[in-house]
Formats: structure tokens, C-alpha cells, sequence
């Protein structure tokens, strides 16, 4: 209700983005897809738990908690397939995204993320099915653990060498990439490393017979994915800037004011040049657009 507002408060430019940019993901493939689009559906894809309880949370309302209502509401219910096509949207709109991406630029790249997406999908599929037949030890169980570990180590992967563009060899900061917007913390990055591992792999919580309920796991696992995706939002974006910067559609400086004086050496310029990191290079540049006028010389007066 608070998005749909139309009072001119709280935002309500900021609002209304959202909600078109919400939107368009409702017809993936019909357009060309830019970052924002394919960000926000990658936000999603870490809010799967709620859209899928959305289902469970009408079914209890509508029983009034009558007894019975987890057997009937729950993932063994006769509303199990429509939690799972509510699980399956963003993966399913992150999937098309990718395969109109690559019928745009030709890059297999795209094709392969696809992949990634796509066998998240089966593993949802097949963890949905083991979850409503009950089976236990029996061969969805084991269906779905091969299938949970290949999805995770093919997101890690893609986490780590796409989307964070790390694990580079030979570059200053080791096992990260020769430019770190945050190079005065670069352990944080080992630390995002360690922690984004854990958690892609946090299905295993649902193994051991014993030990809360499955609802209990599941608010659980919901909980730390919103977390992993903060902290993914952190380095996707980085990795963002550093690769437009590479591909100069950004300039890393901006030199102003612009100098004519022919007499101005190659070798001075170089000396001016600012130098750090990208996000120093890029406040300097900043500061410098900033104050157009300011120089250590006086200037003359006639």
C-alpha cells in the first residue's frame, strides 16, 4: 500500500521506479534488459520464501487456524504446486532475461548464466516434490541433495569469477583483482568469500531428522539468503563500475579545467594525473569538477 500511495510523501518518485521497474519484469524478453532489470530480479530470487508463503499465510488466514491447518496449508497440501510456480518466477524471469541478453550481444556468457538458473530451478523442483511425497532417504532425497550441491557450486562459481570478478591471478590483492573500490579493508572480501560459501550451501540444514521444525528452518534459511544477497549487492555493484570503467564508458578522471597551452609537456600531464584506487581517482575527479577555478597559483590581474 505504502508504493501504490499517490500523497507526494515518503518518496514518491523513488516509489513509482520501483513499482515500473517491478513491472517490467512481469514480460521479461519483451525488451532490451539493463542493470537495473536484472538486479531487481536477482533481488528476488533471495525473496522466494515469501512469495511462496504468501500461498501459506491466505490458506491459514482462510482456516482460521482450525487444527489440521499446517497439514493442510503446508508443503503436503493440495496448494503445494502454486508455492512452487510462486518459488519458480524469479528464477524463471532471471532465466529469460539471460537468453534475451544473449540473443542481444552473442555472448555465451549469457547462456551460461542461463544455466545457473536453470538448474536452480530443477532443484527447487525436486526439493518441493521430496518435501510433499515424504519420502525420507528415499531417491528424491538423494535426487535432491546431487542436485542442491550442483546448483551451488555452479552459483559460487558464478558469484565468484562474474559477478565479483575475483579469484584473479596475479593482481596486487591476492586472490581478489588488480582494483578494489575498498582496498583499505581487503580482508573483507575473504570474508564475503567464506560467508557467500556457507550460505549457498545452507540447504543441508534441512538433512538431520531431528532438531526445530521445518518451518522454523526455512524462516532460518530465508533470513541469512536476504543477508548473503546485502552483502553480494555490495561487490555486484563494484564489480559493475570497475568493468565500465575498463570498457571506458565511465572515465576514471575527469580533468577539469581542460588545459589548451600547448606548451603543457606529455610528462605533466602524467603528473597530474591523480592515483589510487578507482573510488580515490573518482573523488578526486569529483572534487576537482567541483572547483573549476582553483589553482596554487594566483591568478594574475591586469
Amino acid at each position: 500500500m505504502l508504493l501504490i500511495d499517490p500523497l507526494p510523501i515518503l518518496y514518491k518518485k523513488s516509489r513509482y521506479w520501483t513499482l515500473r521497474n517491478l513491472g517490467r519484469l512481469l514480460l521479461p524478453g519483451t525488451r532490451r534488459v539493463e542493470f537495473t532489470d536484472f538486479w531487481l530480479a536477482d533481488q528476488l530470487c533471495s525473496l522466494t520464501f515469501s512469495l511462496a508463503n504468501l500461498v501459506f499465510v491466505a490458506c491459514v488466514y482462510d482456516t482460521e487456524f482450525r487444527p489440521g491447518w499446517n497439514t493442510h496449508c503446508g508443503v503436503r497440501g493440495p496448494l503445494w504446486g502454486v508455492s512452487l510456480a510462486l518459488n519458480l518466477l524469479p528464477l524463471l524471469v532471471r532465466l529469460i532475461q539471460c537468453i534475451r541478453r544473449y540473443v542481444d550481444s552473442k555472448l555465451y556468457t549469457h547462456l551460461i548464466n542461463a544455466g545457473k538458473y536453470a538448474m536452480g530451478m530443477v532443484a527447487a523442483v525436486v526439493f518441493f516434490y521430496w518435501r510433499h511425497t515424504g519420502q525420507g532417504r528415499g531417491a528424491a532425497f538423494i535426487l535432491w541433495c546431487l542436485t542442491s550441491t550442483m546448483y551451488s557450486l555452479y552459483a559460487g562459481a558464478w558469484d565468484y569469477l562474474m559477478d565479483w570478478s575475483i579469484l584473479q591471478p596475479h593482481v596486487e590483492y591476492k586472490g581478489l583483482r588488480a582494483d578494489l573500490v575498498y582496498s583499505d579493508h581487503p580482508f573483507l572480501y575473504h570474508v564475503a568469500i567464506v560467508t557467500n560459501t556457507c550460505i549457498r550451501f545452507i540447504w543441508v540444514i534441512y538433512i538431520p531428522h531431528r532438531g526445530p521444525n521445518v518451518l522454523i528452518r526455512s524462516f532460518l534459511v530465508a533470513c541469512l539468503e536476504a543477508l548473503r544477497r546485502v552483502q553480494w549487492n555490495f561487490y555486484r555493484v563494484e564489480a559493475e563500475f570497475i568493468g565500465h570503467m575498463d570498457q571506458f564508458r565511465v572515465t576514471r578522471d575527469v580533468p577539469l579545467p581542460y588545459v589548451f597551452d600547448e606548451g603543457v609537456e606529455d610528462e605533466q600531464d602524467l603528473e597530474e594525473t591523480p592515483v589510487g584506487t578507482p573510488w580515490q581517482r573518482l573523488r578526486a575527479a569529483l572534487g576537482r569538477a567541483a572547483n573549476p577555478l582553483s589553482s596554487d597559483e594566483d591568478t594574475p590581474t591586469k
